[in-house]
């Protein structure tokens, strides 16, 4: 097969057979296509999309390109976590020990950072000793230790996904439907839990920018999943504004502290508690039930007490004083006085990632120190020259005034008091219905 007709077909508009994207996946998985044929494949996807079948072939080469670990052979009462990306997303690092506090085990193959999101794995990165690199084996008696395992994928589970995966990052293709359907699913898949909560995020941080695209990635993904015999619901969330204050990996692991030590920022503890009651009730809890008992071990400690369980088991030190610190701030104030009416996610995420949170290149070190602290809301009144953020300094070399003009931008200030979007906004079903009753 000549690919490079391939990629031509796709450029155009085109559909791709089976074997076409087998090629591909195989590809990208074996080394047998070069870098800068994945590479246009994956721009001409990204341009032109892929329809139903060619996706459903993408997630299965994907999948079927390495190990299939099938936890819930093994483990069946385990749940998954995933969220579509935005900017300060901390919910894995909170999410986990409060359902492990309240014996809901937990197991999540996180990834990198991709775009202008820090990636879990990053985030937990910033521990001393975390080990994310896990067997089957190994993930089974984390699983048993601590309540919950979020490791790394192996060289052999959907090695295609990881190539493609650390392309799509530098090659701006990171908002195309079909691929992360393909990425998001084939490691879920291969993961094998039971049940899988989702996240999908909408918003000028997300990679979905409105509620009608959100719900149609949360309606592929969750269909793949059941189609699969595997329990799942999709929560869409909001992603118009950073969700916690926290825009990087030190820090928002500091900011995932607070939460389970009771306190935090409350728009990031709404979320986390909605997802695990979500994940919750696909395990067979009642919703109020739920809700009580996670209340409770945010409270008397417990869900804190399961964290330093979990940073252990993974080989980690707790000890929040361990944490990198910048090695200089700067506060960015607020170039006029009114009300935030609008808040650039995206591009408070990429001065994070560019400053040190992120890569600008694949193989690039992060600075853990680094990143952004978001100070206000849309819908805050706000001053002249009060603190609208602060960026966080790494070792990385950048031009600090660039940076600090880019954050003060990000934030729209006009006379008038706006309300923020609502955070949750349900279900793709709750969604759809509200859709149907506005069109009587």
């Amino acid at each position: 097969m000549n690919f490079v007709e391939a990629i031509a077909e796709k450029r155009d508009g085109g559909g791709l057979t089976h074997d076409q994207v087998a090629t591909f996946v195989r590809g990208a998985s074996d080394g047998s296509l070069p870098p800068e044929q994945l590479a246009a494949m994956l721009m001409a996807i990204c341009c032109s999309g892929m329809g139903a079948d060619e996706t459903r072939w993408l997630t299965e080469e994907m999948l079927n390109s390495g190990e299939v670990w099938d936890l819930a052979g093994d483990r069946p009462e385990v749940v998954d976590k995933h969220s579509t990306g935005g900017v300060g997303d901390t919910v894995s690092l909170v999410l986990a020990p409060i359902l492990a506090a309240i014996g809901v085990p937990v197991a999540m193959m996180a990834g990198r950072g991709l775009g202008h999101s820090q990636g879990t794995l990053d985030k937990l990165d910033a521990l001393p000793g975390w080990n994310s690199n896990r067997s089957r084996g190994e993930t089974l008696d984390l699983i048993d230790t601590c309540g919950a395992a979020i490791v790394a994928q192996t060289d052999d589970v959907a090695p295609a996904d990881r190539t493609l995966y650390a392309l799509r990052d530098v090659t701006a293709t990171v908002p195309s439907l079909p691929l992360i359907v393909g990425s998001i699913m084939s490691k879920k898949l291969a993961l094998g839990a039971g049940a899988l909560i989702l996240d999908v995020k909408w918003g000028s941080g997300a990679f979905r920018k409105t509620v009608a695209s959100a719900r149609e990635l949360a309606v592929a993904l969750r269909q793949v999943a059941v189609e699969t015999g595997v329990l799942c619901e999709a929560l869409i969330t909001d992603m118009n504004q950073p969700l916690g204050p926290a825009l990087g990996t030190a820090c928002e692991m500091r900011e995932a502290l607070a939460i389970l030590s009771g306190g935090g920022d409350t728009r990031l503890r709404e979320v986390t508690v909605g997802l695990c009651r979500g994940a919750m009730v696909l395990r067979g809890w009642d919703a109020k039930d739920a809700t009580a008992a996670l209340d409770g071990v945010l409270a008397d400690g417990s869900a804190l007490a399961a964290w330093e369980r979990i940073a252990v088991a993974h080989g980690a030190d707790p000890d929040p004083e361990l944490l990198a610190c910048p090695r200089s701030t700067r506060e960015v104030f607020a170039s006029a006085e009114g009300f935030v009416t609008a808040c650039d996610g995206e591009d408070l995420g990429r001065v994070a990632a560019e400053v040190g949170a992120g890569r600008r290149r694949v193989d690039e070190e992060l600075a853990h120190g680094a990143g952004v602290l978001v100070h206000v809301r849309i819908g805050d009144r706000i001053e002249i020259d009060q603190p609208v953020a602060t960026l966080l300094v790494g070792q990385r070399e950048v031009d600090q005034e660039r940076l600090v003009d880019r954050i003060r931008r990000a934030f729209t200030i006009g006379p008038e008091s706006v309300d923020p979007p609502k955070l949750i906004l349900g279900t793709a079903d709750d969604i759809a219905e509200s859709s149907d009753n506005s069109d009587q």
